[in-house]
């Protein structure tokens, strides 16, 4: 099965027959704690994941499929044959709600993300599609979904979300000198945030320089 953390159990409650198409793909296919995971060639479709075998144009990864509500799937094909099935993060889907006050009060009281500052902070939505269905739920929505940018920041970050959404090419962070343009996924966007510097500036660096060692 998926890997899981505590905010995806919150975000999803998807729990697949077991036994079942989409449970047998999970568990070949590992996606983290964010839904991606490596492409899986139909050529490890064998043995115990033999029922996985296209017979009718990849019935169980098709977007009207129950792993694709949950997943944001494509389906790679090479002269007409797919040939692997990618998972590109968790779905989401809805529109978000207005900052709970308590929730605002304390990302406001924070230091921007990208700057370091404590002036003209504002709350910011992680997700800059602003489309996680959590978020219209009160008991759901929590300070993880935020993180505080100065208005400067948070402007520059609207701007390149804005292009993302008109595109669909997500931010290149090594316009900012970082070695990697993004720490999950590619320059597409395919239904999650997650993975891009705007997502999560203060996690983007760690990710990329946690292994950086002084010589």
């Amino acid at each position: 099965m998926a890997k899981t953390s505590n905010s995806d159990e919150r975000q999803w409650a998807y729990d697949p027959k077991p036994g079942s198409k989409s449970s047998l793909f999970l568990e070949l296919a590992q996606p983290d704690a964010d839904g991606f995971a490596d492409p899986v060639s139909v050529a490890e479709f064998k043995g115990k994941y033999r029922s996985l075998q296209f017979g009718n144009g990849g019935d169980w990864c098709r977007e009207s499929s129950p792993l694709a509500k949950y997943y944001n799937v494509e389906r790679r094909k090479e002269k007409g044959r797919i040939t692997h099935v990618v998972l590109w993060g968790l779905k989401k889907q809805g529109s978000s709600q207005p900052i709970p006050d308590k929730i605002r009060k304390s990302i406001c009281s924070g230091e921007c993300s990208v700057l370091a500052i404590g002036t003209d902070i504002q709350a910011d939505h992680r997700d800059g599609r602003r489309d996680d269905p959590r978020l219209s739920d009160p008991a759901l929505v929590t300070e993880d979904d935020f993180q505080p940018l100065s208005q400067s920041a948070n402007s520059a970050k609207r701007q390149h979300c804005k292009k993302c959404r008109e595109t669909n090419n997500r931010f290149d962070a090594k316009r900012l000198g970082y070695s990697v343009s993004q720490t999950k996924g590619n320059g597409k966007y395919r239904g999650t945030c997650v993975g891009c510097y705007w997502h999560d500036p203060i996690g983007f660096n760690y990710q990329v320089s946690k292994n950086y060692q002084k010589k």
